[in-house]
């Protein structure tokens, strides 16, 4: 092997198996065995063993109505036990609830997955009526303010990375007006826009610091304005309420153990 040169190993089972599931992340309603062989260009026969025993270690799951299988929450679990997360989540579990009841609003927390955004908890607003991202839900890191939260108060090496990453994935940047937009995130302490999707959804979000002073997360309200004006607070008191509620999750995190 010539000096400096990177070994590469097969292991095509272990290949398949992370195929199957990171199609399944882009099919929550599940497939069948078939359907992902011709999505994966693959033989059945190539994958219905590993879907197998992949269900039976509990990381997939058969529907028993039409036999397609789709991704188990044990893998979400084993996320959560294996990073960082699984703290960031207990660290904000209860406060997010708080931030449903005070403001009668939804909110979500993002972290950084490489080139986009990761919604890894939420908690639904206990009103009729109201509007949640769901988890697991990906972020578009350019353009939400959750991403831009991340980029904006992320290490300067970590956001040229990620920026990249996004790129590479096909999302599209104009790197001049993105870095003012980040400037002034910092300057604010803050994102709050206008959701470019749904009608009268403003989203607003706050960073999260762990303790080592770095971001860890975007802690984010998608304001919903009731066409009759009877939401719970308004959006300044809403937007108040999580600033508070973000600075008191870094709390946490930065006086742990």
């Amino acid at each position: 092997m010539a000096a400096g040169a990177k070994a590469t190993y097969a292991a095509p089972a272990v290949q398949k198996t992370f195929e199957i599931l990171e199609l399944l992340e882009a099919h929550p309603a599940g497939l069948l065995v078939s359907e992902m062989a011709v999505l994966l260009g693959r033989s059945v026969g190539e994958l219905f063993r590993i879907v197998i025993v992949v269900e039976q270690l509990g990381y997939l799951r058969k529907s028993l109505k039409d036999d397609r299988y789709s991704v188990a929450y044990k893998l979400l679990d084993l996320a959560y036990r294996a990073t960082p997360a699984h703290d960031l989540v207990d660290a904000a579990r209860p406060v997010m609830r708080r931030l449903a009841v005070d403001t009668g609003q939804s909110c979500h927390l993002v972290v950084l997955n490489e080139g986009s955004g990761l919604v890894i908890a939420r908690e639904h607003n206990p009103g009729t009526r109201g509007f949640a991202l769901r988890l697991g839900a990906t972020v578009d890191l350019l353009a939400s303010c959750s991403g831009k939260v991340l980029l904006a108060f992320a290490a300067a090496e970590t956001r040229t990375a990620a920026i990249a990453r996004a790129v590479a994935e096909g999302h599209a940047v104009e790197r001049g007006t993105l870095e003012r937009q980040l400037a002034q995130i910092r300057t604010a302490g803050h994102a709050q826009r206008k959701s470019p999707i749904t009608l009268g959804v403003t989203d607003i979000s706050y960073p999260v610091f762990g303790f080592d002073g770095l971001v860890a997360a975007a802690l984010t309200i998608p304001f919903l304005r009731l066409i009759d004006g009877s939401q719970q607070v308004d959006i300044d008191a809403a937007r108040a309420l999580l600033a508070d509620a973000a600075a008191a999750v870094t709390r946490t995190l930065t006086s742990a153990d």
